[in-house]
């Protein structure tokens, strides 16, 4: 089954790569946030993905943003495909509100060999596994490259956050921990921890992130729950956790789950969606096909992209000329300055963006003499590679032409003089279907006015 991992586009600004999501901007006010298959534990993101988690992801935490529009305001804009949502721009409280129903997981595991103290918060002796609080407990932590527990106060003494911003963080946070019980418990889950995180848009405080969702939260059947406290099926990402758990050699964790993980770890993802909203998922092996139709329906990317690489900013005029000519289709048009001579080390970055891209794309090539940059270029890219060299004369070119004629042997590229007709070979190499039809019709245009023209002529004599 293919995965999600990330996706790629010269058109879209990344903001950030985080564990699970990829955040990229489309404007002031807008965010794109993209929930891939990754799975990561422990602060660590495993080599292997999940089969439809990030659909699950994105799914249920727009199902549980709609249901908690009456306790808080949250980000969400739209969901344009099941792996991605549109967000408002939110300033991050940089702190994961931690609610806990129970003693399990990690907290229990540092309870077991002693610890009483959790966040500033006191636990009491004689406590068992998976049993019941009283009341819920928050336990918040600070959002690093390593989580750490921390107390109230410290998170008003150090800067996180004022003490009245927390107070109003901790009321939602409790209110949105109830509403999800009582609303889970209609389903027979339990509800047992979960994480809330928040952000400020305009000075006001609003939901952000994800809720209560496996990645977020830990769920238990209830029916099991009732059988035995402490064997309750676990339907969220603790079943990784054991197994890693129980799989660790020397201190370090694997990063690759056998095949049988990875599809009971999507069964169990599946599984909770389904109860939680009864629906079910569409699955589909073309993700990135499918992601990528959204985003051009949706207006995010267009179709098609061409790379005019020039070797030196003298080069703009002429690079100039042929966008011009792209922009007449309405594609999107990337213009960069490298020199395969003086900043080369830049290349393989270029080319493995180029390479990755969801959208078709095709790549310019602009450079003289000693055309370093297309030979470059075109050895390493999958894409179409056209050299469209720049000369000052007809001696120029007939001097410098060989370089970008001449590739290096098994080097994939075309070479034409003319910036207007690079253009139309690189329109044409991107095989879109609407610039088929555009094509077909300039041709028949053509035809038409040249059978006229013959016919015009034939009439004066």
């Amino acid at each position: 089954m293919i995965c999600l991992d990330r996706i790629s586009s010269p058109q879209l600004q990344k903001i950030h790569s985080g564990k699970v999501r990829e955040s990229f901007r489309l404007d002031d006010e807008t965010r794109m946030i993209v929930v891939t298959d990754r799975i990561s534990s422990f602060d660590q993101v495993l080599d292997s993905c999940i089969p439809h988690k990030g659909a699950v992801l994105n799914g249920l935490a727009g199902y549980w943003f709609e249901k908690t529009t009456g306790i808080v305001e949250n980000h969400l804009l739209e969901q344009i495909d099941p792996n991605i949502s549109l967000v408002r721009e939110a300033e991050p409280v940089r702190i994961e509100m931690i609610v806990r129903g129970y003693l399990t997981g990690s907290m229990w595991r540092y309870y077991a060999k002693g610890k009483r103290s959790f966040s500033g918060i006191s636990v009491k002796d004689g406590l068992q596994k998976n049993q019941k609080f009283p009341k819920p407990l928050i336990t918040p932590t600070t959002k690093e490259d390593s989580d750490r527990e921390i107390t109230p106060d410290e998170i008003v003494r150090e800067g996180w956050a004022s003490r009245e911003i927390y107070e109003k963080m901790t009321e939602i946070s409790l209110k949105l921990f109830q509403f999800g019980t009582q609303l889970l418990a209609e389903k027979g889950i339990i509800l047992v921890d979960t994480k809330y995180e928040f952000g400020l848009r305009k000075g006001k405080l609003i939901l952000i992130d994800e809720i209560h969702t496996p990645d977020s939260s830990r769920f238990w059947s209830q029916a099991d729950y009732e059988k035995d406290p402490e064997k309750v099926e676990q339907i969220d990402k603790e079943f990784v956790r054991q197994w890693l758990l129980a799989n660790k050699k020397n201190d370090v964790y694997p990063s690759v789950l056998p095949d049988e993980v990875i599809a009971e770890t999507s069964r169990r993802y599946l599984d909770i969606y389904e109860r939680i909203t009864g629906r079910r998922i569409r699955t589909s092996d073309h993700i990135l096909n499918r992601v990528y139709q959204n985003l051009v329906r949706s207006g995010i990317i267009k179709d098609g992209f061409v790379a005019i690489v020039m070797g030196s900013p003298a080069d703009q005029d002429h690079c100039q000329r042929i966008r011009e000519e792209l922009l007449k289709y309405d594609v999107a048009v990337e213009m960069r300055v490298v020199s395969a001579h003086k900043n080369g080390e830049r290349i393989p970055g270029i080319v493995s963006e180029y390479n990755q891209a969801l959208e078709p794309g095709a790549v310019i090539a602009v450079a003289g003499r000693s055309n370093g940059l297309g030979g470059a270029l075109a050895a390493n890219l999958v894409l179409p590679l056209i050299n469209c060299p720049p000369f000052k004369d007809k001696v120029d070119m007939l001097v410098n032409i060989n370089s970008s004629l001449m590739m290096p042997s098994g080097t994939p590229a075309g070479t034409v003089v003319e910036p207007a007709a690079a253009a139309q070979l690189a329109l044409r190499s991107l095989n879109l279907p609407r610039l088929k039809n555009i094509f077909l019709k300039e041709i028949s245009d053509t035809k038409t006015a040249l059978v006229n023209a013959d016919d015009k002529m034939r009439e004066g004599k």
